[in-house]
């Protein structure tokens, strides 16, 4: 099984990025998803879900700027994020089932 996760990179507060997680090795359209995050000294906590459906779930803190989506086609799982703010900072991972990708690193800087 692999995650392979891509997007993040360096935005300024109020700025935007998409994250996207390629699956394999899976029987994907099966699954729930789900996008992690571990900011600096901080406990590693659920983004956003998304299930095999396609209903998704968020995290209080990023309510109304952050959309997570699902390409059964393509395998993948997207992270959509806006109006991000600097304690948005942190190591994004993909995760399914007992699954982790690597991280991909968001940072929010002025």
């Amino acid at each position: 099984v692999q995650l392979q996760a891509s997007g993040g990179g360096l935005v300024q507060p109020g700025g935007s990025l998409r994250l996207s997680c390629a699956a394999s090795g899976i029987f994907f359209r099966s699954n729930a998803m789900g996008w992690y995050r571990q900011g600096p000294g901080k406990q590693r906590e659920l983004v956003a879900g998304i299930s095999s459906g396609g209903r998704a779930n968020y995290v209080d803190s990023v309510k109304g700027r952050f959309t997570i989506s699902r390409d059964n086609a393509k395998n993948t799982v997207s992270l959509q994020m806006n109006n991000l703010k600097p304690e948005d900072t942190a190591v994004y991972y993909c995760h399914t089932m007992h699954y982790w990708g690597k991280g991909t690193l968001v940072t929010v800087s002025s």
